[in-house]
């Protein structure tokens, strides 16, 4: 595997200095933050890395070859909007802006578009699904004529009231997954698997490893901590954040060796990016390089 970082986390870097310190992390491969200029409706969105809207030949030029410079690939693009959004003007504002993405990646020879399925968190799974066959062909038609892979991560996007009922992304579980790529026969769409959600919805990622095997596109190292004292007072039906909290890989509740282990039975040897969430590494620069290092040393040593 190839090991890298979402440069979401490096939030006010700019793209030169965002692969400078991947490469003196001794990674070799980002999935490059792409939002539009706007407000960040939630923490790590509203990062732009790669101004994809205004994207030009000098400046896509510049990009490849300081990233080659530095012996770091760009592994995927990333933008997780809600596409499905109920407000109609968001919804319309998010496509657009993901199909910008799209272009983006096959000037820069980039092979794939991480992103969110998304979902109308006033509607049932049945009725988002609908939606589904609505929104996402047009999307992946136009991904597929520009040879782009479309890689849909599985965080529910349910954290709290705001997300309330229904969460912000319909591909959320193995079932869900398998409702989608039914309704939606592409071969350019797959995942990009994050174990981390599969540990507090009490599902089993190495089966899942197994199962979809030829739909993996990209990988997310990314750690969830459940406090189980919590969930037992809480339940399941609760705000997740309010029993669970995301970390370093490492420092949570993934078994890295078990999750790594299962790729390897696969052959994964694709692109695997560190996302970094964890409040306890946060704060300042230095904190935030610190937890990448250390990230980084463990995965390479323990399990990479």
């Amino acid at each position: 595997m190839n090991l890298g970082l979402i440069t979401s986390i490096l939030d006010h870097w700019s793209f030169d200095e965002v692969i400078d310190t991947v490469a003196d992390l001794g990674l070799h491969c980002v999935e490059v933050a792409c939002w539009p200029h706007e407000k960040a409706e939630r923490r790590y969105a509203g990062v732009c890395h790669i101004d994809t809207e205004e994207l030009d030949e000098k400046t896509a030029d510049h990009i490849l070859s300081y990233s080659k410079s530095k012996e770091v690939e760009i592994a995927a693009l990333a933008y997780y909007p809600n596409t499905m959004d109920g407000d109609l003007k968001n919804r319309a504002k998010n496509i657009a802006h993901l199909h910008s993405v799209i272009d983006a990646a096959a000037v820069l020879k980039v092979p794939t578009v991480t992103t969110f399925i998304g979902r109308d968190q006033t509607k049932n799974v049945e009725e988002n699904l609908e939606l589904v066959k609505e929104i996402w062909p047009p999307i992946l038609d136009h991904a597929k004529e520009k040879g782009i892979r479309i890689a849909i991560e599985n965080c529910p996007m349910l954290f709290g009231p705001d997300q309330w009922p229904g969460g912000q992304n319909l591909m959320t579980s193995p079932r869900n997954w398998e409702k989608v790529f039914e309704i939606l026969p592409y071969d350019n769409l797959g995942l990009a698997f994050d174990p981390s959600h599969f540990v507090w919805q009490m599902m089993d990622y190495e089966k899942a490893i197994h199962k979809f095997a030829d739909r993996i596109f990209h990988v997310h190292f990314k750690d969830i901590k459940l406090n189980r004292e919590a969930l037992a007072t809480e339940g399941v039906m609760a705000y997740p954040l309010n029993f669970m909290e995301p970390k370093l890989p490492g420092l949570g509740d993934v078994n890295w060796g078990r999750f790594v282990s299962a790729l390897t039975d696969i052959r994964y040897d694709g692109y695997a990016c560190i996302e970094a969430e964890d409040a306890a590494f946060e704060g300042s620069d230095e904190k935030v390089v610190a937890g990448l290092r250390r990230t980084a040393d463990y995965l390479r040593n323990s399990v990479c």
